[in-house]
């Protein structure tokens, strides 16, 4: 009688888990590792930045206003003396939340409304895809602009603009994979043994349509980060003195020649945290891809 008690037979049992497996990919991707370092990175020091020794980022100091980097004031300061370093960290906070609150709210419209028009199809898919159109042929920032100047300027109102403005391309990822699952031989005998619509649902539908779905997820944070920046350079966003990387560059733009230094870090920030979402969203792509060996 045959026993697993060597360890390479061992390890190939666990690596012919999907989550083994999966994590195993995801590890030997290099770029996606570094994405995961970027993106832990500037979440640790958003959450962390009540805590840090850094300098209140609404103190303002008319004895350092435009001062150059320098031991007190590592990254500078700003047109009215206050540190760009702390304003740097506690923006990273409203970048990354309106990041992740912005696609939770496209993900609670879009991916039920994607599995409803791909499943059901009808009339049901006929209205949805036909709106769903109907947004996609806006540009997105220009729908996100114009949500966020009807609701008004603040952080809250920026994230209902961009998950509403990212919504439509969830329902049209969700609707596509729906089809290709709902095509599947055991989802229809699923339906020929007579399983209820809930639990076909539930079962086989959408744990098979959260993979591609999740990756689009993690591409689209990064695409939130850089609407969210695009709305507060625009005063739509996170209204003043609270920090914010977008609103931060509108003001630098009038002192690029006498404080660069005011531009050029909440730039580098936001180069970095979208590239990491970038990274990773490929890795995990590559990783949960089935025909990837």
């Amino acid at each position: 009688m045959a026993h697993v008690s060597d360890p390479a037979t061992a390890d190939s049992v666990l690596d012919a888990k999907p989550e083994n497996r999966v994590w195993k990919k995801f590890r030997s991707h290099r770029s996606a590792m570094l994405g995961v370092f970027l993106v832990a990175f500037f979440v640790i020091i958003a959450v962390a930045a009540p805590i840090l020794p850094i300098q209140d980022p609404t103190a303002t100091s008319w004895s350092a206003v435009r001062a150059a980097p320098s031991a007190a004031h590592p990254f500078g300061t700003d047109e009215i003396g206050r540190d760009v370093l702390s304003r740097l960290i506690w923006g990273a906070q409203a970048s990354l939340m309106a990041g992740v609150v912005s696609v939770a709210i496209a993900l609670c419209f879009g991916v039920p409304l994607g599995i409803a028009a791909g499943y059901f199809g009808g009339w049901t898919d006929t209205v949805i895809s036909r709106c769903t159109e109907a947004l996609l042929a806006a540009p997105f920032l220009i729908l996100a602009i114009a949500l966020a100047a009807f609701l008004g300027p603040s952080l809250g109102n920026a994230m209902i603009a961009i998950g509403l403005s990212a919504t439509p391309i969830f329902i049209r990822l969700t609707r596509g994979q729906v089809i290709a699952v709902a095509a599947e031989d055991y989802v229809e005998s699923a339906h020929a043994i007579g399983l209820p619509t809930r639990k076909i649902l539930t079962r086989y539908i959408f744990p098979n349509v959260l993979p591609p779905v999740l990756v689009q997820a993690t591409l689209t944070v990064a695409t939130a980060i850089i609407a969210e920046a695009s709305l507060s350079f625009l005063g739509l966003g996170q209204q003043p003195p609270a920090p914010s990387w977008g609103s931060m560059l509108n003001t630098a733009k009038n002192f690029l020649n006498q404080a660069p230094w005011m531009a050029l870090w909440p730039g580098i920030a936001i180069f970095l945290v979208v590239l990491g979402f970038n990274l990773l969203g490929d890795g995990l792509r590559d990783a949960l891809d089935p025909r990837e060996t």
